[in-house]
């Protein structure tokens, strides 16, 4: 399908509009692993994902990783191009979780679209308000939660967004997932594997039981 059918509120734009917004996008492809946004990259422009998966994560001091929120098919990433909220003070990475194929709105044309458009300056108003809401919850989770919690939700998510219980993941990327160290993330996926709710192999964990781990997680 063409970028007409992903960007939410297409209908809502006037012709003219919607004949800026085709002139000027990018068709781009990125592997697993790529960076599309980093520390020092500027303002590039927005991305519409058709296809793939991308993850926003910040550095501690100490330079550990954490996860704020993940980007899947027909989400906007606002935080790829920064000089478009004014209000964003923190810098965000941008990283490819899976093979990812998106469209690049350039921020101008973008800037210049909420400025023409009720209707984009709001739907940009919601979906930051969404997303300020899916950060704080995350940083609540990492404040407030015991990282068995922590781990058992992750796996339970990453289940559901797989679409199996079987997930290949390394105990380093849990940890750059939760701000934590792979010591501790191993150390916490041997009790659950004592306690018979997943099994450890090289590369892949697989949930056993997941009412138990939907347990730890209440």
């Amino acid at each position: 399908m063409s970028f007409e059918h992903y960007f939410p509120i297409w209908d809502q734009l006037q012709p003219n509009q919607q004949r800026l917004l085709l002139d000027s996008l990018s068709y781009q492809k990125v592997k697993k692993g790529a960076l599309l946004r980093g520390s020092g990259t500027g303002c590039s422009g927005l991305v519409l994902i058709r296809s793939g998966q991308l993850r926003a994560l910040v550095y501690s001091e100490e330079g550990r990783e954490i996860t704020i929120y993940r980007l899947f098919d027909r989400d906007l990433c606002l935080f790829c191009a920064p000089c478009v909220i004014r209000s964003i003070q923190f810098e965000v990475t941008i990283q490819a979780e899976k093979d990812t194929e998106f469209w690049n709105i350039p921020a101008d044309v973008y800037q210049a679209l909420m400025v023409q458009s009720a209707a984009v300056a709001n739907y940009t108003n919601e979906l930051m308000a969404r997303r300020f809401t899916e950060v704080m919850g995350r940083m609540e989770h990492f404040m407030w939660k015991s990282m068995d919690q922590r781990v058992a939700s992750f796996l339970l998510q990453e289940a559901a967004i797989e679409g199996t219980c079987t997930l290949r993941i390394t105990h380093e990327a849990i940890a750059n997932h939760l701000g934590s160290h792979r010591e501790v993330i191993t150390r916490t996926l041997r009790d659950f594997q004592d306690e018979g709710m997943v099994k450890l192999s090289r590369g892949m964990i697989t949930i056993l039981n997941k009412e138990k781990l939907e347990g730890i997680c209440r």
